[in-house]
């Protein structure tokens, strides 16, 4: 009966005087948007799951190797340290891992020389550990620290003052497990099991570049059919980009760490250039799409002229960052992305020469600006890039357009860029 009631709410044929049942209708979109995002959130998640995999593995492996290195070899009875340090390097930012090393031997050696000294005058209890734990950090902080030798100097501390009475010696081995677990890390990465570079790469580099051509895709879109709303959804999602880019800029550290340390990765130095020097146009690709679909914003919302090439335009870009992706992925050398960034400019100064308004205009020009990052991503020469752009737009397109009837709704600023 529960079923056939809700059935019959959300079927309700006609109300009176044939109106439709909007609110069966509002409910059902809300529950199609529900189910998509519970779709997308599912595939998100896998996805942050397969990324991770190859560290949750690391992470075992070197917790396990410390454990028992220390606990069989050393023979320390309670080898607590050396997993803890392990895990601790390996959690670090990927490409900092050597330098996390470093700083765990540094706060630990700052947290025992300043426990041992203050138990040594006033002796152990609390207002002696909170006296410990204060003056830890601010020597660390004094002395130039990083944020990562602050919290080891103090964690140090306290295990310092609340261990040393019922633990002897606690010292030393606190020092040999920080030095293994920290070497452990480093050797699971480099030799052990090191992660394949490009394909981490790759894997943090999909989230970055699907959420730039999907938002452009969404520009275009709402550019043909004069959405507003829809283009300003598109800029809200585009400026949520500070994770994808956060996490694309890690893997390349990583992954020039992982081709620095591994014997077994130094042949894939080469191929990690084209995305270590693609990083920065990506993210003022990013920038430019941004003021892009702001402009085209205004630009449906002051009803100015779209000439039918501009959407085709943004769309190309779109296609081009997909095909980015692609072949950096397989390894090749993206030409097929960079004659689509050409085609967009392209399609940019058809549209331009048909006739545009200020807004318009400025749309134009991001497209230019854009399409010119990108081919700086693919690898070639901001000089040529500029070269290409001017060239594909046709810069006789110019006079073609001012020379249109006023009808043509001729444009009011050039474009740059």
């Amino acid at each position: 009966m529960a079923r056939d009631g809700r059935l019959k709410f959300l079927r309700r044929g006609k109300l009176p005087g044939g109106l439709a049942d909007r609110d069966g209708q509002r409910i059902a979109s809300a529950m199609e948007e529900l189910r998509h995002r519970g779709k997308a959130t599912l595939h998100d998640r896998l996805h942050r799951v397969r990324t991770a995999f190859g560290l949750a593995v690391q992470a075992g492996l070197a917790a396990g190797l410390a454990y028992l290195i220390a606990h069989r070899v050393l023979k320390n009875p309670q080898p607590v340290f050396a997993p803890i340090s392990a895990v601790g390097t390996l959690a670090a930012s990927v490409g900092q891992r050597f330098r996390r090393t470093v700083e765990l031997i540094v706060g630990v050696a700052v947290g025992v020389l300043v426990g041992d000294l203050l138990i040594y005058f006033v002796g152990t209890g609390a207002w002696q550990l909170a006296l410990v734990v204060t003056s830890a950090i601010l020597l660390s902080i004094f002395a130039g620290a990083s944020v990562a030798i602050v919290i080891q100097a103090a964690a140090t501390a306290v295990l310092i003052v609340t261990l040393s009475p019922s633990t002897e010696n606690l010292e030393f081995p606190r020092f040999i497990d920080a030095l293994l677990g920290g070497g452990i890390a480093l050797l699971v990465t480099a030799v052990l099991l090191p992660l394949n570079p490009l394909r981490v790469i790759n894997r943090a580099a999909r989230p970055a570049l699907d959420l730039l051509a999907g938002q452009l895709d969404a520009c275009a879109d709402a550019v043909r059919s004069r959405d507003r709303d829809a283009a300003q959804q598109a800029l809200f999602r585009l400026r949520e980009n500070k994770e994808e880019l956060a996490a694309l800029a890690e893997a390349i550290e990583g992954a020039k760490e992982t081709s620095t340390l591994s014997p077994a990765r130094w042949h894939r130095r080469s191929e990690l250039t084209h995305y270590a020097e693609a990083a920065d146009p990506i993210d003022r690709a990013m920038r430019n799409s941004g003021t892009l679909i702001r402009r085209a914003v205004t630009m449906i919302e002051d009803s100015e002229p779209v000439p039918e090439p501009m959407p085709d335009a943004i769309g190309h870009l779109a296609e081009s960052v997909r095909l980015l992706r692609q072949e950096f992925a397989a390894g090749q050398e993206p030409q097929e992305a960079r004659e689509r960034s050409l085609r967009a400019v392209s399609e940019a100064g058809r549209a331009y020469a048909e006739g545009v308004g200020f807004s318009g205009s400025v749309v134009i020009a991001q497209v230019r600006t854009t399409a010119s990052d990108l081919l700086v991503a693919s690898g070639i020469e901001q000089e040529e890039a500029n070269r290409l752009v001017r060239q594909a737009f046709g810069e006789n397109r110019q006079g073609e357009a001012a020379a249109r009837t006023p009808a043509a709704h001729p444009p009011t600023a050039p474009p740059v860029g």
